[in-house]
């Protein structure tokens, strides 16, 4: 029974990171195909208006870590990646046997991950193009669907973490 618990997380998980991966590659292609990008470009070089005051696709390098930190190292932001992985596996990795969520919450971080960290190795930065630019003051950062998938899947683990799982009698 166990075995067959371990094969069911990983295959959730693996096949989490497996769609999260694709649809954050795919966009990114998308976008900068679509779009005028140039890696030269500050800020942008081309975007496309989706709700005029609020949301954008614009297209720009990121040469930094999450939310701008950590420097523009790209081996020690790929190490930092890499670790950050170990760390969160080594924290769920029993409550990914126990919970669907967990397994799709870690899958979540991993694919988003690994899409940054390939941007990072191939082009020596990360894609980001999704701008809610109403509010620069409180929130002024462009970001892609990678990035999206791991808030939510940290926040999925929070949310797990936090849920007591039933006992039956």
């Amino acid at each position: 029974m166990s075995r067959l618990r371990t094969f069911n997380a990983t295959l959730i998980i693996v096949l989490t990171a497996a769609i999260v991966f694709a649809l954050d590659q795919w966009s990114k292609h998308l976008i900068t195909a679509r779009i005028y990008f140039d890696a030269r470009c500050s800020p942008w070089c081309g975007h496309k208006i989706l709700i005029p005051g609020w949301l954008e696709f614009a297209p720009i390098p990121n040469y930094h870590g999450a939310f701008g930190m950590f420097g523009d190292s790209k081996p020690m932001l790929v190490i930092l990646a890499v670790i950050v992985l170990v760390l969160f596996w080594w924290s769920f990795r029993e409550a990914a046997l126990r919970s669907r969520l967990v397994c799709v919450a870690f899958g979540m971080i991993v694919g988003g991950a690994l899409g940054n960290v390939i941007d990072r190795l191939h082009y020596g930065y990360v894609i980001d193009f999704i701008d809610f630019y109403r509010f620069p003051q409180i929130w002024r950062f462009t970001f892609n669907l990678g990035d999206s998938c791991i808030t939510v899947g940290v926040v999925l683990l929070l949310i797990a973490s936090l849920v007591r799982p039933r006992r039956h009698a």
